[in-house]
């Protein structure tokens, strides 16, 4: 009998499992895939280490999560500064001084403050997402930067999405391409999985197991559950199927040594069917003298049946409140993840609620 059945070693389970071991408890960690770490699984290819399930940068002004996630990998000081390219053009990200020098062919602070003043002022009304980007980054920055990415991402006009999907964007009035403003950034040197590896050392991971397709029997063999998959498919979709928005991963290998010259561009057209490209290289400046990139394609959920972004509009919360209120009724589970939890967390928000959980749960 275990103490604990984690269903899913990405990083949430990973590292309550890790904690639980540390306190004695006995663990099993059951994976639907054929790898542990979720999607920050990464692995090794001619000297370059890919990141399967497209770019993950650790950043964090948490000193808790970076401490914490410092003891498992030595961390490089990769800043992502990526570059958004539309129809020919090539601008910086986040949107910056570089940004609009390039756009208006401008060079002062006041001089961008004033056209994207200008531009935010045609909006008197906020109805859908193109008006809330309107007003808050002007036209051309909308149209240029935002518009067609956007509706790559989540399969709709930017006129039938909520406003609530873009609550800030932000506008830097200073030649900074550091895409975050976190103290703490950078990727682990050899990859995120030797990362899973040390926290799931000495316990028990059983690969290629649905946990949803097993429920009766595995439930049974352990006092609680950690369950960090999608929560309505914990309930057999017995009250509706919540709605993601999914990811295609195409990985091509190329017989040059750097091709985009960065580790991600974005493509803001509507008319390319991707969102971006990575180039994983560049994420540890390898030496390799041939380069792996993969595109990403948005697509529907049903397409992959791979959750990746939950739609949170109004009928998707509210559908997702009563699996909540049905999951506090079975005092056996815990619940943990953006699945879970249908939110999308960054990695130092995940480690942080995990041991939150680790806390409120184990002695």
């Amino acid at each position: 009998m275990y103490d604990y059945l984690i269903v899913g070693s990405g990083l949430f389970g990973s590292v309550f499992a890790h904690e639980a071991k540390k306190k004695g408890y006995k663990c099993l960690v059951v994976e639907k895939r054929e790898h542990i770490g979720g999607n920050i699984y990464t692995y090794e290819l001619e000297g370059i280490n890919i990141h399967r399930y497209g770019a993950h940068i650790f950043h964090t002004s948490n000193k808790e999560a970076w401490d914490y996630i410092n003891q498992f990998a030595t961390f490089n000081n990769f800043v992502n500064s990526p570059i958004a390219f539309y129809k020919d053009e090539l601008y910086n990200l986040p949107f910056n001084m570089n940004t609009f020098s390039k756009m208006w062919g401008i060079r002062t602070p006041q001089e961008a403050e004033a056209i994207i003043k200008k531009q935010r002022q045609e909006v008197t009304k906020i109805e859908n997402l193109e008006d809330q980007a309107i007003s808050l980054v002007g036209r051309d920055i909308y149209e240029k930067l935002i518009k067609g990415y956007t509706e790559k991402q989540w399969g709709r006009s930017c006129t039938e999405l909520p406003p609530e999907i873009i609550k800030r964007l932000p506008v830097r009035y200073t030649y900074n391409n550091n895409y975050f403003n976190d103290i703490y950034q950078g990727i682990p040197i050899g990859g995120y999985t030797q990362i899973i590896e040390k926290l799931l050392d000495g316990i028990e991971v059983r690969l290629n197991t649905d946990f949803c397709k097993e429920k009766e029997k595995l439930s049974k063999i352990a006092n609680k559950i950690l369950y960090t998959g999608a929560l309505d498919a914990y309930f057999d979709y017995s009250l509706g199927h919540l709605q993601y928005r999914s990811e295609k991963f195409e990985l091509e290998r190329l017989e040059e040594e750097n091709h985009q010259g960065v580790a991600v561009v974005n493509y803001t057209e509507r008319e390319v069917p991707y969102t971006r490209i990575i180039e994983h290289k560049h994420f540890e400046n390898s030496s390799s003298p041939v380069t792996y990139i993969s595109k990403e394609y948005p697509v529907d959920y049903s397409e992959t049946g791979e959750p990746y972004y939950p739609i949170n509009d109004k009928v998707n919360t509210e559908l997702y409140n009563k699996y909540r209120e049905l999951a506090k009724k079975d005092d056996k589970l815990l619940l943990g993840g953006r699945l879970a939890l249908y939110s999308y967390f960054d990695m130092d928000k995940t480690i942080i609620a995990a041991l939150e959980l680790v806390k409120n749960s184990l002695n």
